[in-house]
């Protein structure tokens, strides 16, 4: 049986960068360039039509990534069963996935929502004006919290994936062994 998981590794890995690189790029690229739309509306129906494009993909990539990390559970359980800082890790990324596919759908709710009123004034996709409806700008606040916390929690998720390959280095292994000789 082969000690590799070159499938799950890549759905795993691949995923989260996607997750990671398409959230940023929203933040920074997409809802950064909607203030250049002439107008409230048109800014937030730029910025949905461009989210809406993206869903389909992210969606793509989380599932991708969450497939790829139940595959290296089942394909590593018995490192896990023996490597505690693996263990340890497992768990946190574990947390974090969990995490950031609430904040995922969080935010679209809160696009969602913005969209609905994009009738508004508004300075921008995540800035509400003087005189927006104070539910908006709420919605349009932890809108602007979310588009910021996705791609730090995603980046983290993609540091212990990186962190988790390093575990499986043959001094990492050898190191188990040593520490517990009887456990294997």
């Amino acid at each position: 049986m082969s000690e590799r998981n070159t499938l799950a590794r890549t759905a795993h890995d691949l995923g989260a960068a996607a997750w990671f690189g398409g959230s940023l790029m929203g933040a920074v690229g997409l809802n950064g360039a909607t203030a250049q739309a002439t107008s409230s509306p048109e800014a937030l129906r730029l910025a949905s039509v461009g989210w809406g494009r993206w869903a389909p993909v992210q969606t793509v990539a989380i599932a991708a990534h969450t497939l790829g990390g139940i595959g290296l559970i089942a394909g590593n359980r018995r490192r896990l069963e023996h490597q505690d800082e693996a263990q340890g890790n497992t768990a946190v990324k574990t947390v974090l996935t969990v995490a950031a596919v609430g904040l995922t759908a969080y935010s679209g709710s809160l696009g969602k929502q913005v969209y609905e009123n994009r009738g508004d004034a508004v300075q921008g996709v995540t800035e509400p004006a003087s005189t927006t409806d104070s539910d908006l700008a709420a919605a349009q606040k932890h809108l602007q919290w979310t588009q910021w916390a996705i791609p730090v929690v995603t980046g983290v998720l993609v540091v212990l994936g990186a962190q988790q390959g390093e575990q499986q280095r043959p001094s990492q292994q050898a190191r188990v062994a040593v520490k517990n000789p009887l456990r294997r």
